[in-house]
């Protein structure tokens, strides 16, 4: 039987000094950080292993090729890489890097409504935001969409911050503010106190964005809501200042002039007796709440003091007085 001759003690020496050193290099690429700062990198749709190692090296991230695929395949992660924009911190690892692309964890965008926003607003930021896809979202189409029984934007779009992902569309963003003051509301409504004088949630939600327009002080929330809601109840016009601008539209330059009082709008409260037919801005769920629990009394006259807040009245007597010190300075 003819036997194996052993090998040369030169290449076994060679051959464990190559292994020796692949070992080492392959240590060094998985635990040595890649990079210096901060980096961002999008895997798009239908991106190979490769073409997201190239993006990688194009960012001057310092992958091994290599070892970056051998890691890869050896913890089953090459397939598992999920589309979109990762946030990559200064100072990771190559592994690190994997996992994060395999956990889907994408770069989070914010953008922000706050209260008291007209719609026309919510529409201009999120034009100007450049990681929302723009779809020309129609208002009254988009509510169509959702099953809403309202056909004005105006109001019903919850007042918050929201996360997304790049190119997320604008439709889908309002859908998630939408859906959100949906549930909010409805959750006030169900508390609500007994003896109200409104007929729905969406009454609440004109009345709260009226008195989120009133005032920015929020102890001073219940106490407005409860003059307006005695308005109602005895058949009194609202006569609030914002929803005769609100129906000024483009024509309110600053300043209400007595003729803009005078001058019919189904917004104008000065005119019509019990709610305007929508919301006038975005109300927060502290007005909601306001509007749902107001403060019981007998005021039935408010006046900005012009610190911000106001004083209330029970009388026209009284608030002339008021209105007399606080705005015409006598």
């Amino acid at each position: 039987m003819r036997k194996f001759s052993r090998l040369p003690g030169w290449l076994v020496l060679v051959g464990s000094f190559v292994c020796a050193w692949l070992w080492m290099d392959y240590q060094d690429a998985v635990t040595l950080p890649v990079t210096d700062s901060v980096v961002y990198i999008e895997i798009e749709k239908g991106d190979s292993f490769n073409r997201i190692t190239r993006k990688l090296l194009d960012q001057n991230i310092r992958i091994k090729p290599l070892w970056f695929k051998v890691h890869a395949y050896r913890h089953h992660l090459a397939g598992r890489l999920k589309t979109g924009e990762y946030e990559i911190d200064k100072g990771v690892t190559a592994p690190a890097i994997l996992a994060l692309l395999a956990s889907g964890k994408t770069r989070q965008y914010t953008i922000t409504f706050p209260e008291g926003w007209a719609y026309r607003q919510i529409l201009e930021a999120i034009q100007k935001h450049p990681a929302l896809q723009k779809t020309q979202v129609n208002g009254e189409t988009l509510l169509l969409g959702l099953g809403s029984e309202q056909t004005h934007p105006e109001g019903l779009f919850f007042p918050d911050t929201y996360f997304f992902e790049k190119n997320t569309t604008d439709a889908t963003l309002l859908k998630r503010a939408y859906q959100r003051m949906r549930m909010i509301l409805n959750e006030e409504w169900q508390q609500k106190q007994p003896d109200l004088p409104l007929e729905s949630p969406y009454q609440a939600l004109i009345l709260a964005s009226i008195v989120e327009k009133e005032t920015a002080v929020a102890q001073e929330r219940p106490l407005i809501a409860g003059v307006f809601l005695r308005r109602l109840k005895q058949g009194m016009p609202l006569q609030t200042d914002p929803t005769v601008i609100y129906g000024m539209g483009a024509d309110y330059q600053g300043n209400i002039r007595s003729q803009d009082l005078k001058t019919p709008t189904p917004y104008n409260t000065y005119l019509i007796k019990g709610l305007p037919p929508t919301p006038i801005a975005l109300p927060g769920r502290e007005a909601i709440h306001a509007v749902l629990h107001p403060v019981s009394g007998k005021s039935l006259y408010f006046v900005a003091k012009g610190d911000g807040s106001h004083v209330f009245s029970a009388t026209l007597k009284e608030h002339n007085k008021a209105v007399a010190r606080y705005q015409l300075k006598h």
